[in-house]
């Protein structure tokens, strides 16, 4: 289901309707479990993303939007399952810990992994401070982790397609980071220096100016 709402659904309708300038692509690797860790400004990223980069991409998802009770509801659950998206309880302690030790699963069989670790989008246009699941992710494996950056998104609406179709996105990939992989548990020191890091180097790649506090929207 994957290949085919990529191929046929979502690439024709992104590249139809919306001005989508990308580069950087190369920094991806071709094969091998990859962390692509990029900012967050519209919901509409988790489609823009997937669309251009050319591996079956994993996203961890808020596990708000895979329990809803509605109609509505459980079908998007049932779709984040049907194209292989993983939950992730955003709640802290034992249950995040638990939800990240299925992306470290997934990258030991070579998935794609995409995480926003801004932990929610940005409402007010700034680029946040970093949680620590995606060090961690990365310490437990050495899976390289390639930065990447997202512009235009949130200026794309609902109100009726001529609008939208004058939106400019334009996603960056920057260069793969590296970290050694750690042997047992990392203090929490050490993932926030990974973080960081992480989070210069999406920041060497958007305009967005950053601000040292977590967002606190959810979605």
């Amino acid at each position: 289901m994957y290949w085919f709402l990529r191929l046929f659904v979502a690439r024709p309708a992104a590249f139809g309707l919306f001005r989508i300038r990308v580069r950087g692509l190369s920094n991806i690797p071709k094969r091998g479990g990859i962390v692509l860790a990029g900012n967050h400004i519209a919901f509409i990223d988790s489609v823009f993303v997937p669309v251009v980069v050319p591996r079956p991409m994993t996203y961890l998802v808020g596990s708000n939007y895979m329990s809803q009770t509605s109609a509505l509801g459980r079908l998007l659950g049932w779709f984040l399952r049907a194209i292989h998206q993983l939950p992730i309880d955003r709640s802290g302690g034992s249950a995040s810990k638990a939800s990240l030790d299925a992306g470290v699963e997934a990258l030991a069989r070579g998935a794609a992994i995409g995480i926003y670790p801004e932990g929610s989008r940005s409402r007010d246009g700034r680029l946040h401070r970093g949680r620590t699941g995606v060090a961690r992710l990365l310490l437990a494996t050495g899976a390289p982790v390639v930065p990447f950056a997202i512009q235009g998104s949130d200026r794309v609406t609902t109100k009726g397609l001529t609008r939208a179709k004058r939106a400019d996105v334009t996603i960056v990939f920057g260069e793969p980071l590296t970290f050694a992989k750690a042997d047992g548990d990392v203090d929490a020191g050490r993932m926030r220096e990974v973080t960081d890091e992480i989070m210069r180097a999406i920041g060497a790649l958007t305009p967005q100016e950053y601000d040292d506090s977590y967002t606190t929207s959810r979605g």
